[in-house]
């Protein structure tokens, strides 16, 4: 049987599979839509007619012109949901730049760290309890009193993370908390995260961290009132946590850092890994690393500064269930080890948390990471190590107020020398209550 004479035809690609989740064509080829598949079958023309072949090779190419145009607006509205204003690193925060880098080089100050003292009203009335006081506002403000008003403390503590009600506040004679916290070079900062609730779908027992939906307006508001910097605690355990609450946690503290540099206020920025637990240290190591990783990552998504923000980890150390106990040096070498796989030398500073160690296990520790160079300021963000003598010392009572402020002093100068790597506890003559731990299982802000 004679074969006719072939010519030339345009063959219309076929349109590549396509995921669930994706529009996107196959990498290297050009989706048509359907009807111009259809249109351009070249079984609809006579193979011999040029000007068939000329026709659907123009069809085609108004296809593809108008799938790329239809890509390219696709992706403009995807940008749009997801970086908001933060394209490019930074570009959120521009109106505030200058004042975020600057907060961040003064807490990052050598021999400096951070007093946490955000304990919500219902943690700070469980301490006030514990040395017999009435958990009652006025018994608040004058615990909050005692610790801001320490002469001299901005020598070692450069910002102190306030609880909302303390930074609107006044002090007993009328003076704002704020305007006290500054009197004594202490830059005010504030809890702005709404606590932790469980996290549906995770596993049980797990939780993730609310406060984004008034973010926005709530930062402004703290700026106005004085706050120059701000905390974000979520948390993830070691054993049995989902790679839901791993994102959950990464995502909201990425809002939440560029939320806050695009009203001015410094995040800090505190995934918290729980010692809550049977874990080993090498288990906490491999769950820091990935927490961190994802939150990171989150980071870079959302444009954030990452020279305008402070980290606040917890050590790598064993669980408190776990029945062994590391020395300094261990800790030291874990967690540096960690830090150094995960954290950008952009960032200036990391603000460690105690997470229950006692007041001198948390200055060891800190001591041992500073004997030789880091990348960052490796510094103390303390609350209960910073604060247990003193509220023992205090005990409720005015007379006692010089004393306490005494204690506190002493602490933060520990710390500071740790800071430094220049803590000896050989010479330190610590209080007994310096040795005790407190750990609590379950705790909560």
């Amino acid at each position: 049987m004679a074969m006719s004479a072939v010519q030339p035809t345009f063959v219309t690609p076929l349109v590549p599979l396509q995921s669930a989740r994706s529009r996107t064509a196959l990498r290297g080829v050009v989706q048509l839509p359907a009807e111009v598949v259809s249109a351009g079958s070249s079984t609809e023309m006579p193979q011999n007619s040029a000007l068939g072949s000329a026709a659907v090779v123009a069809v085609a190419a108004m296809g593809v012109a108008a799938a790329r145009r239809a890509t390219a607006g696709r992706r403009n509205a995807v940008k749009s949901r997801v970086t908001t204003c933060a394209s490019a690193t930074g570009t959120h925060c521009t109106e505030y730049k200058e004042e975020l880098l600057a907060t961040a080089k003064a807490l990052t100050t050598p021999g400096k760290g951070i007093l946490a003292m955000d304990e919500s009203n219902g943690t700070c009335g469980l301490r006030l309890q514990s040395i017999g006081v009435e958990n009652t506002e006025p018994n608040r403000q004058r615990w909050r009193e005692a610790l801001l008003g320490t002469k001299g403390l901005g020598e070692y503590c450069g910002g102190a993370i306030l609880f909302t009600e303390t930074l609107y506040q006044d002090t007993t004679d009328g003076k704002k908390m704020v305007d006290l916290a500054k009197e004594n070079g202490v830059i005010p900062g504030i809890k702005v995260d709404t606590g932790l609730v469980p996290l549906v779908g995770g596993n049980e027992g797990e939780n993730w961290c609310r406060g984004l939906d008034d973010l926005k307006e709530r930062t402004a508001d703290f700026y106005k009132a004085g706050a120059r910097f701000a905390k974000w605690r979520t948390t993830v355990r070691v054993r049995d946590h989902s790679s839901l609450a791993v994102s959950e946690a990464a995502h909201g503290l990425a809002r939440y850092a560029a939320i806050c540099q695009s009203s001015g206020l410094v995040p800090i920025i505190e995934p918290e890994i729980l010692l809550d637990g049977e874990h080993s240290i090498d288990e906490n190591f491999e769950t820091f690393v990935e927490t961190w990783s994802a939150v990171f990552k989150a980071c870079a998504d959302f444009g954030v500064m990452l020279e305008g923000v402070l980290l606040k980890p917890s050590m790598v150390t064993p669980g408190a269930q776990s029945g062994t106990k590391a020395d300094a040096t261990t800790i030291a070498d874990y967690t540096l080890r960690a830090l150094k796989k995960v954290v950008p030398p952009a960032v200036p500073g990391i603000m460690f948390l105690s997470g229950g160690q006692s007041e001198v296990e948390a200055t060891l520790n800190l001591n041992a990471m500073n004997q030789s160079p880091n990348p960052w300021h490796i510094s103390f963000s303390y609350a209960r190590a910073l604060q247990n003598t003193t509220l023992k010392t205090w005990a409720g009572k005015d007379e006692n107020k010089v004393a306490a402020q005494a204690k506190l002093l002493q602490r933060a100068a520990a710390n500071s020398k740790a800071q430094l790597g220049k803590y000896d506890p050989a010479t330190a003559d610590e209080d007994a209550s310096a040795l005790e731990g407190m750990y609590v299982k379950d705790y909560s802000y």
